[in-house]
């Protein structure tokens, strides 16, 4: 069993959230309204391996740069984290070994003001 199942990114601003993530990495993040919850859900796969999450935007929900940690997977951190400051974030550590089995990281500032990390096998 993963330990995570789920994790939720707050935002202050879903169409700025989603144009940053959908630029860093390459989604097609949509919003989604329930009311008093928006959210934008991140691509997943339940056959695969790794939690789903989403972005949330709603009044018990703030951002911030402390807590949880959140990596998210993508092709190359280095390629990923190239594309952060003109996509409105801001890189915070730049691409790093983790190991050689477990691949590299690298973290970011989004737009909201989350700190949010990039882990890739490149």
């Amino acid at each position: 069993m993963n330990p995570i199942s789920w994790f939720e990114v707050p935002v202050t601003d879903m169409d700025r959230a989603i144009k940053f993530y959908n630029a860093v990495l390459e989604w097609d993040l949509k919003p989604m309204d329930f009311g008093e919850l928006q959210m934008a859900w991140f691509p997943s796969d339940d056959k695969e391996y790794g939690a789903g999450g989403s972005l949330v935007l709603s009044e018990h929900y703030t951002p911030g740069t402390v807590g949880i940690l959140v990596y998210l997977q993508c092709e190359d951190v280095e390629k990923t984290l190239a594309k952060v400051d003109s996509a409105g974030g801001k890189v915070i550590l730049e691409k790093k070994l983790i190991a050689p089995d477990i691949g590299y990281m690298g973290a970011a500032i989004d737009s909201e003001g989350n700190r949010i990390a990039f882990h890739s096998k490149k």
